[in-house]
């Protein structure tokens, strides 16, 4: 890359820093507050899979509005502009409020807020960085949003362990600050230009949910892509719901014992996002990819039937380092597949297939930990959440492999 490619990329990764210290906030010690207020395991799926239904449609009216879109500063700043103040609002307000109702409307707004601008931003990848640098790109992308969760995993449980509402409010103000650099610093360092030519390429009237329903029976590469995103997403999703607990209710760690080796294995996750990246490039990105899933279906079995930290502590490690890979790889795999016109409209769907994953991983680990809690007692059911996430992994290889068949790069 050069100098000045190196620079955007730089820039473009910063709002996954902010957005994904805020929702991994949400995601990972939500659950630990509403626990506190005697919800169920099945509850707290419910609350934490909102984010799985707000981007079953968000993305796609947004994604397919800002290709639209004509403003003085693109089609896709608007809508992150816009969907700032709702997610700081909703963070600061989530840990004040004592009832599983209030909490749980104040999520969906946050997650509404959160969609609102996730798909226009990663829109902006495919305009303005080119498929030679994508897996790069990406994985630069996901070293940000590897530092974000990290922060958030490490930080977290020492700020809630001294006040509920600290690590919401926190979160928030760190969200509010990169996003606020990442607009002014686009806007201001020689790619206002550009961003103000992404979006409104298409004419017709929106009919978005038409548009990409279209696209799905038009190109059975993006259903088998869709297919496979969604598993990673559930994959994800089912562990980061509940690994504070798992470590803390079901090991018997305390929330700051807990933070720190949640925050050890961030680490090895930034290091496996980086690594893939670099890999991607070089190589075929599907392989590299359908190669590692092997390696973390099977590993993500291991903690489901064992404590033991002999056989623990080595599955865990290569767990971290495919993780980081399954952060920066799949957007990469995508973006190929993109018409230029279509950058909004095919990030939603990108949205849509994550929403599936993340909606149905903490519903369907938190069923499976209530149904399985006499099975696994050892950890008061959690241990059961690493079924899910280890049979989703592995099932997701088949599309994949389709897909690579068929000479996806």
């Amino acid at each position: 890359m050069s100098r000045r490619e190196r620079r955007r990329v730089l820039l473009l990764g910063l709002p996954a820093f902010g957005m994904a210290l805020a929702i991994t906030s949400v995601s990972t010690y939500l659950p630990v507050l509403v626990r506190q207020q005697r919800a169920s395991t099945v509850v707290i799926g419910t609350i934490i899979g909102a984010e799985g239904l707000m981007a079953l449609w968000v993305p796609v009216l947004v994604g397919d509005r800002s290709d639209r879109l004509r403003t003085r500063i693109g089609g896709r700043l608007p809508f992150i502009i816009i969907g700032t103040p709702l997610m700081l609002t909703c963070l600061c307000l989530v840990g004040f409020v004592g009832s599983v109702a209030l909490t749980g409307g104040l999520i969906a707004l946050f997650f509404f807020g959160y969609f609102m601008a996730y798909a226009p931003y990663r829109a902006l990848y495919p305009d303005l960085v080119g498929d030679e640098v994508a897996g790069r790109s990406q994985s630069v992308q996901a070293v940000w949003r590897g530092l974000g969760t990290g922060l958030a995993l490490l930080g977290g449980g020492f700020l809630l362990a001294r006040a509920d509402f600290l690590p919401f409010v926190a979160a928030a103000g760190l969200l509010v600050l990169s996003l606020t650099v990442f607009v002014v610093l686009l806007l201001r360092r020689g790619y206002a230009a550009r961003v103000r030519r992404s979006g409104a390429r298409r004419g017709g009237p929106p009919r978005p949910f038409r548009h990409v329903w279209a696209l799905l029976g038009e190109r059975p590469d993006l259903r088998l892509y869709l297919l496979a995103n969604a598993l990673w997403e559930l994959t994800l999703g089912a562990i980061k719901t509940f690994v504070v607990l798992y470590v803390t209710a079901g090991l018997g760690y305390s929330l700051d014992q807990a933070s720190l080796i949640i925050g050890a294995v961030a680490v090895i996750v930034l290091l496996g996002a980086l690594g893939s990246g670099w890999l991607g490039d070089r190589c075929d990105r599907a392989r590299v990819v359908e190669a590692g899933l092997w390696v973390y279906g099977l590993c993500l079995l291991v903690p489901a039937v064992t404590t033991t930290p002999a056989a623990v502590l080595p599955a865990v490690l290569l767990i971290a380092l495919c993780g980081g890979m399954l952060m920066s790889l799949p957007y990469s795999l995508l973006m190929p597949l993109m018409p230029d016109d279509e950058h909004g409209a095919l990030t939603g769907l990108y949205s849509v297939s994550r929403g599936l994953g993340v909606m149905l991983g903490p519903l369907l680990a938190g069923l499976v930990i209530s149904l399985c809690k006499p099975i696994f007692a050892s950890t008061e059911g959690y241990a059961a959440a690493w079924w899910i996430a280890g049979i989703a992994a592995l099932l997701s290889i088949a599309p994949l492999h389709r897909l690579r068949q068929a000479h996806v790069r």
